[in-house]
């Protein structure tokens, strides 16, 4: 039965790469082993998996192409951008198309009278604002890969930043998608209007992490510059007191476009890797930014400045000027590649928590750390509770990579436990499938996966992420009665 399925999907990839060579080309169609490699996984390199073929297609025309002929051969597909995520979500399929969108860098037209632009998936996200800037504009969601990461990616993970404090996630700045589908049709999804009527498909496909289709073109919002930027360093002796401090800000009403936090081995790490400067000795520091009116950010950076000081701040510097404004960010941007010069393998977690927990859960990773023995870096959105615990190890030490595992599952179910969630937006992919039962019911999760059906009833884009037990779309609804057939099949895990 097992050869008969394998013989089945050989013969669907042959007749698949025959009709991608003829529709696309050369150069755009890679089977080579060797150069298949490179694209075995996303920036969770702990999860590999080489592509059958990867296409690499430079137009919205040759996506549609690319993804009617896998609806035709009924094979799997995976969009993938810069490869930048950190959930595996682009993990490729063995037996399946990987897309990848990073030759589609164009950007369209920008529209500075309405404030928006429309790009392709490809275009790097610090590359939006590098187009505007000199015109008074920026784009304002900026992950801390923005240098390297795509729109389309941001679009599929619904990926956020240091501001999303005050200005939200790439959901709150996006406008219009153009879609393939994932039988090949190509569809618009919202408008230029701010508000479009029906259902907010819109809003369903950011975020689906690439199981819904394929994003082909993006209009996006654009902001303009603030008047005033004041960026702030304070240095304290441990967590608890930089919390207390971002606590007291943002009950004082404040709300800054940033507070973002680092413990004192994610700023060893940094230290280490960008030489920053941060305050010598700190237990842990908070870099504040305040944006907006001239007068208004006066008024608050002395709240803000009289808050950390308050709490038990021992140092605080303001930037005076855009280089120390940059040096100051530096070291936060590279806190996630700096861990490498303190150890040789970490996870990077994401898990959200309630900004009032922050304490309480930093106190609780602390002693898991402790009693575990695996160290925990600690660097976060502190103003709305997103966390990052990056969770060292050296693979090369037997049972290390087990141990970090744990460490960071517990880290996640404290999340939970704290009413919060598995992540902010690095999304679930393939590293958090099994946690997804632990904070939605079997319910939720069939819900769910009814959007998933409706826009790919066949399961053939992205499938294995973000449920850990696939639906059959063709199932009768309503509550499923005995064993999962994939389960029963060994396919798929049931929680």
């Amino acid at each position: 039965m097992q050869s008969t399925s394998t013989e089945t999907e050989r013969h669907a990839l042959e007749q698949v790469v025959h009709q991608f060579r003829a529709a696309l080309p050369p150069g755009m169609v890679i089977t080579d082993p060797q150069q298949l490699r490179t694209y075995e996984c996303d920036g969770l390199a702990s999860y590999r998996v080489v592509p059958a073929v990867v296409v690499l297609p430079e137009t919205a025309e040759q996506v549609r192409d690319v993804v009617r002929i896998c609806a035709e051969h009924e094979v799997p597909f995976v969009a993938r951008g810069s490869g930048t995520g950190l959930s595996g979500g682009a993990l490729p399929h063995s037996s399946g198309v990987l897309v990848v969108t990073a030759k589609m860098r164009r950007i369209l037209e920008i529209d500075l009278a309405n404030e928006r632009a429309v790009v392709e998936p490809g275009v790097i996200n610090l590359d939006v604002t590098r187009a505007v800037q000199d015109r008074g504009y920026y784009f304002a969601p900026d992950p801390s890969s923005q240098q390297v990461c795509s729109v389309g990616g941001n679009v599929a993970e619904n990926s956020g930043g240091a501001h999303c404090l005050k200005y939200g996630f790439t959901t709150n700045h996006i406008l219009a998608l153009e879609v393939v589908t994932p039988d090949g049709d190509v569809v618009e999804l919202g408008g230029p209007a701010r508000e479009t009527a029906g259902y907010d498909l819109l809003g369903a496909f950011i975020g689906s992490e690439g199981t819904l289709g394929v994003v082909t073109k993006i209009t996006v919002r654009l902001l303009r510059k603030p008047e005033s930027v004041q960026t702030l360093l304070a240095g304290f002796p441990s967590t608890d007191e930089a919390g207390a401090a971002v606590s007291a800000i943002i009950a004082d009403g404040v709300t800054p476009a940033a507070i973002e936090m680092m413990d004192a081995l994610a700023i060893e790490a940094a230290e280490q890797a960008v030489h920053c400067g941060y305050p010598e000795g700190a237990g842990a520091v908070l870099v504040v930014e305040l944006d907006g009116p001239a007068a208004e950010v006066e008024h608050t950076f002395a709240e803000v400045e009289r808050h950390c000081g308050a709490h038990g701040a021992f140092e605080i510097r303001v930037a005076a000027d855009d280089h120390e404004r940059a040096m100051i960010w530096k070291g936060r941007k590279s806190a996630f590649a700096a861990v490498g010069r303190i150890s040789p393998d970490y996870i990077v977690q994401d898990g959200v928590i309630p900004r009032t927990a922050l304490p309480e859960v930093l106190g609780r990773i602390a002693r898991l750390s402790a009693e575990s023995g695996v160290r925990v870096a600690n660097v976060f959105h502190a103003g709305d509770g997103n966390l990052h615990p990056l969770v060292l190890f050296d693979d090369s030490e037997p049972g290390a990579n087990e141990r970090a595992e744990q460490v960071s599952g517990a880290i996640l179910d404290l999340c939970i436990e704290h009413g919060g969630s598995i992540t902010g937006e690095h999304g679930v992919g393939a590293d958090k499938v099994k946690y997804m039962g632990r904070m939605f019911t079997a319910d939720d999760l069939d819900t769910m996966q009814r959007v998933r059906c409706a826009f790919d009833p066949v399961g053939i884009c992205n499938p294995g992420k973000v449920f850990p037990t696939p639906r059959l779309c063709g199932e009768v609804p309503g509550p499923r009665r005995g064993v999962h057939p994939l389960t029963e099949a060994g396919l798929a895990d049931q929680f």
